[in-house]
């Protein structure tokens, strides 16, 4: 990974937000994302198993947790690293919302769900593993439909060490199972996996 100085950074984090102003005027939906100096363009077209799974993981969120919000595809940003985000889902105290701000400052976000899409599963799996615990989201919750997989995996306890600021502890459990996420317990027996043949 390219070590950027923070005025590089803040380039590209500036011309993320352009790109993400000129998406939201086009007639397909776009995630504008960037990662280590990258920026990632995904064209948004959720299956119905992805579109269930974010909506009924809201639902538990939101009603253990009525102080919260849980967002969907909204963009989160940090200050301190640049990097940029759109999660599935991610949880933030209502009195920490702002109306008025173009993004979510990572900083005051509770947990992060990400439900692993069928084509593009290594971005939740791999590359934002990497990068949420250093836009300082304490916790990161997985949900991989995939046929071989249907699992949940929670990520939590970022810290630094001698490879970077990473989480330190990862727990996994199998579709079915009830997950101890934080102070949320999520039932995983209402996740839908992809179909056999996708």
């Amino acid at each position: 990974m390219a070590d950027f100085t923070p005025e590089q950074m803040r380039r590209v984090h500036a011309f993320a937000e352009q790109l993400a102003e000129l998406a939201e005027h086009q007639e397909d939906r776009w995630k504008v994302q960037t990662t280590d100096g990258q920026i990632f363009l995904t064209l948004l077209s959720p299956t119905a198993p992805h579109g269930l799974n974010v909506v009924r993981l809201r639902r538990q969120i939101e009603a253990q947790t009525p102080e919260v919000m849980a967002l969907s595809d909204t963009n989160m940003g940090d200050p301190l690293t640049g990097l940029t985000k759109v999660p599935d889902l991610m949880v933030i105290a209502e009195e920490e919302t702002d109306g008025t701000a173009k993004v979510v400052n990572s900083r005051d976000v509770l947990m992060v769900v990400e439900v692993a899409s069928r084509t593009n599963s290594l971005t939740d799996i791999r590359d934002k593993l990497h990068d949420y615990p250093r836009m300082g989201v304490p916790l990161y919750v997985v949900v991989d439909p995939r046929k071989d997989k249907k699992a949940v995996t929670v990520h939590s306890d970022p810290s630094e060490g001698p490879d970077g600021t990473r989480y330190r502890k990862k727990v996994p459990y199998a579709f079915g199972d009830t997950v101890a996420a934080g102070r949320w317990t999520l039932d995983t027996t209402t996740l839908k996996s992809y179909p056999a043949d996708w």
